[in-house]
């Protein structure tokens, strides 16, 4: 069972919550939104669907250069804390940076995520919006699953970050798009959330 959502928020931001009977919920990040990226995302339908709790899938406003969608991102966040005892973050590609800054601002601001996860995160979007530099404030466990040939950002430089940090990665044989291997992924990314 899906609803539809308007999020609280100073631009357009519009969400499917998926299983919403649950005291867990799981904020899920689209890709870039210029490239096509939505809450439709093939990779967070599926995250969605292997995930044993709540999942809020959005979109963002008008394109804003990162800052406007780390805005959209924690105003989400900000909706289903006030809905769900637990909340996590996910994100793949841009929205796996997206996820990664949101979690340490969050952390930083004490109301920590119970857990993030990234799937092939973007190591960052413009100067303030750093992925990388982020895995140090992120206050829970983070995840990380990226493609050993991906070749459209630099995961493994968040991925580095995350194993020196002590949290989980999962390598795995695709490039960017996980092509034939959504629900195997998504598996992944659901067992670093749970």
């Amino acid at each position: 069972m899906s609803e539809s959502v308007l999020v609280p928020s100073d631009r357009d931001v519009r969400g499917t919550l998926d299983s919403p009977d649950s005291d867990t919920c799981v904020v899920a990040c689209p890709p870039h939104p210029q490239m096509g990226g939505s809450r439709t995302d093939p990779k967070l339908r599926a995250v969605s669907d292997a995930l044993d709790c709540a999942c809020l899938r959005f979109d963002y406003g008008a394109w804003d250069e990162g800052d406007g969608e780390l805005a959209d991102t924690r105003d989400t966040y900000a909706w289903a804390r006030d809905r769900y005892d637990r909340v996590g973050l996910f994100g793949y590609s841009f929205g796996g940076c997206l996820a990664l800054v949101a979690a340490a601002r969050e952390s930083e601001a004490g109301r920590s995520p119970f857990a993030v996860a990234a799937l092939a995160p973007a190591a960052n979007i413009n100067a303030d919006i750093d992925a990388v530099e982020a895995i140090d404030h992120i206050d829970c466990p983070v995840g990380v699953v990226y493609g050993e040939r991906d070749t459209t950002v630099d995961a493994e430089a968040v991925a580095e970050r995350v194993r020196a940090r002590g949290g989980t990665v999962e390598a795995v044989g695709a490039d960017h798009f996980f092509v034939g291997q959504t629900a195997k992924v998504a598996e992944t990314v659901a067992s670093l959330l749970m």
